[in-house]
């Protein structure tokens, strides 16, 4: 926790109280709970009294299933290859045969794992073998391995002498859910965002090359998710121009977003154009005219890598380059081959030495086709193909449903909201980079394709799409989480604050977000967007604040605007009532249609301060930290009421505008104002401290 402020006489003393969260950090001040980094969930407090919460010791994910005391334990297959290997130099004299056992049993580690911590199953599953090879093939951690995403990074894990640290994965003080250089020598970069390997790789190419160090292998591993993203094209762009040697795998495994397959404008084929691509010049040709393609443009490259071309031809897979998929990448100054079977070791193994021995300058790219999946029945005929999932039973793939329905998530709230808003306003428009399901664009696709966009892993382009929208009068919600939006963040200042164009930021997984960990806390957008002029920021604390909220975004049209919510649950009808003294005649949450906007810049107060109290202290709270504040309150007034000190609470609803009537006010009457926000030093407190 972190503590500033200031007091000096005849003033009152303003107190920030926050979460100091730094990118470099492990421990973000909190104390370790069961599962984890956890948020208190609010579906579970919804019928609970202040009283009765308990801070951050209630788990978040919402989905994950806790296996019940009368299901038998997990039996975990036999593995005895697998129980050889420690570290990567203990499968480099392995036959391709031994290391295909090693592969089965490595694969079913993995999903005996995973079910039993939950986490990213379905990108690990799918590049099992790619990573057998890779480690087979190179020495690492000399040879530098870089995967991106890092979620698929399991089974390199597994070889790289944690595989029994497992239990802990995503865990308070276990190993990360992505690769961490403070973790291993072997996680040479880590990589819980996107589309950063290529740059990293060349990078690292060319610093072992001006340290003259004797061996040059550098390798980005890249999905095809991953390579949607702009910067991917500018490493690849830049590797071209300085004919640095390294080499880029593609994993193309045809899942880009999630879940792929979200109806929007251009249909349900996974965003950006280079799968189907792949996918049209691989139907339209003849497997033969592929092969006959292959020697021919064989030619025209070096002999090593000619002989690489025809590795590729003798196991039936093909070459093909100077045709749709492989131009754009040869125009950029790389070799492309393939595609090939990337679960084919028989395959794999020869074409990676190859590429490993050349003694080539050139850039090159080899595309590989995986399945997601792959391997895992239940995975493989999921809709998402199980790619983050709970705890699950290993036999059906089935997570267990909670036993009784809880409240909407803030998720579905702010999909139900926007498909009302649609509904009555053509105007509304959805944009998502790539994480339909994460943040329900995926739900207002369904009802809304037209009207539905999503970019792909890019979230500059998003941004700047929005603001394009804004101009002609649509009304674009861009909903993208709160640790993502920060690779868009030039393009927020200069293309929608500066030109003040009315784009909707919807800002999901704002705070801490449980497992994935420090990539994915949406720690900062608090202090990195309330710097920005001529911008309203809003924290809804529940989820009827949340759907006025967004109306609220809906009506301003001179001005861009945030709203930021937490992961997680909302507290439903009975929690709302008793936590928050909500007046629901009906004992139900109202519907969207059936709620206001909220005034621009207006706090509430939640709860007086005992008017007898010696002393009186008010709490100002924004967003999803308004219960711990009212707990906060009841304890330190005690349950009599008759404490000496006097709290009031107070909920902020804006960081900017600030109600300053209300902070005034606050002010004037206490001795003290603490102010309680889930995010970094920069928010609320800060901009309170300034005024």
């Amino acid at each position: 926790m972190f503590v500033t402020g200031h007091a000096s006489a005849g003033k009152v003393a303003l107190v920030a109280v926050g979460l100091a969260c730094l990118p470099a950090a492990d421990s973000f001040g909190f104390s370790p709970s069961v599962g984890g980094f956890s948020r208190t969930s609010h579906a579970s407090l919804r019928s609970l009294g202040t009283s009765g919460l308990s801070r951050g010791r209630v788990g978040v994910l919402v989905g994950v299933r806790m296996m019940s005391e009368e299901e038998e334990p997990l039996v975990k297959k036999p593995k005895p290859t697998l129980d050889k290997v420690n570290f990567p130099a203990d499968i480099k004299g392995m036959s391709i045969e031994q290391l295909k056992k090693l592969s089965d049993e490595l694969r079913w580690e993995v999903i005996e794992a995973v079910s039993q911590t939950g986490g990213h199953l379905s990108s690990s599953l799918g590049v099992v073998e790619l990573t057998v090879a890779l480690h087979h093939v190179f020495d690492t951690p000399t040879d530098k391995l870089v995967w991106d995403v890092a979620h698929q990074a399991y089974p390199h894990k597994m070889l790289t002498g944690r595989r029994d640290r497992f239990p802990s994965l995503r865990q308070w003080g276990g190993l990360s859910g992505f690769t961490k250089r403070k973790e291993s020598e072997y996680d040479c970069f880590g990589a819980g965002h996107s589309s950063t390997s290529i740059s990293a790789a060349l990078g690292m190419s060319v610093g072992k090359e001006l340290t003259d160090q004797p061996v040059n292998n550098c390798i980005a591993i890249i999905g095809d998710g991953a390579i949607t993203g702009g910067m991917a094209y500018e490493a690849i762009n830049h590797a071209g121009y300085l004919h640095q040697r390294m080499i880029v795998i593609l994993n193309e495994n045809g899942q880009v977003s999630l879940p792929t397959g979200t109806p929007t404008a251009a249909g349900v084929q996974p965003v950006g154009a280079l799968s189907g691509t792949t996918s049209r010049m691989l139907a339209s040709r003849q497997f033969q005219d592929a092969r006959e393609v292959a020697k021919r443009v064989s030619k025209l490259l070096p002999s090593d890598l000619q002989r690489i071309a025809r590795k590729v031809d003798e196991f039936g897979r093909g070459f093909v380059s100077g045709e749709e998929g492989a131009v754009l990448f040869e125009e950029l100054g790389f070799y492309y081959l393939g595609p090939i079977d990337g679960h084919d070791l028989d395959n794999l193994i020869p074409i990676l030495e190859e590429l490993r021995d050349s003694k080539s300058t050139k850039p090159v790219l080899l595309h590989v086709k995986t399945e997601k999946g792959y391997g895992y029945t239940p995975a493989l005929k999921a809709s998402d193909r199980m790619h983050g999932v709970g705890k699950f039973n290993v036999a059906t793939g089935k997570q267990a449903a909670p036993a009784k329905p809880g409240p909407d998530t803030y998720t579905k709230t702010f999909a139900n909201t926007l498909c009302e808003l649609a509904r009555v306003d053509p105007t509304v428009c959805g944009i998502t980079a790539a994480m339909p399901g994460g943040t329900g664009m995926d739900h207002f696709g369904k009802f809304f394709p037209k009207r539905t966009f999503d970019v792909g892993i890019a979230e500059q382009h998003a941004v700047t799409f929005a603001a394009g929208m804004a101009v002609e009068g649509l009304k674009p919600f861009c909903a993208i989480y709160s640790t993502f939006l920060q690779r868009g963040y030039d393009q927020v200042v200069h293309d929608a604050v500066l030109q003040k164009l009315p784009v909707r930021f919807i800002l999901d997984r704002a705070g801490l977000v449980g497992n994935d960990g420090p990539t994915h806390h949406g720690c900062f957008d608090l202090a990195y967007m309330g710097c920005l002029p001529g911008i309203v920021i809003m924290a809804p604390s529940d989820e009827i604040e949340l759907m006025r909220m967004l109306r609220t975004a809906h009506e301003i049209d001179d001005m861009p605007s945030v709203v930021r919510y937490p992961r997680g649950s909302g507290y439903g009808a009975e929690g709302l009532q008793k936590v928050f003294g909500y007046d629901l005649p009906e004992g139900r949450v109202p519907t969207p249609a059936e709620v206001s906007s909220v005034p621009i810049g207006q706090g509430r107060i939640m709860r007086n301060a005992d008017p007898s109290a010696k002393k009186k202290v008010a709490i100002l709270s924004i967003g999803g930290r308004l219960v711990e504040s009212l707990r906060a309150a009841k304890l330190i007034e005690g349950e009599d009421g008759l404490g000496e000190i006097g709290v009031t609470v107070a909920d902020a609803r804006f960081m900017k505008p600030l109600d300053t009537d209300l902070i005034s006010d606050l002010a004037s009457d206490h001795d003290a104002i603490i102010t309680v926000e889930e995010g970094s030093i920069g928010g609320v407190g800060g901009q309170g401290g300034r005024y």
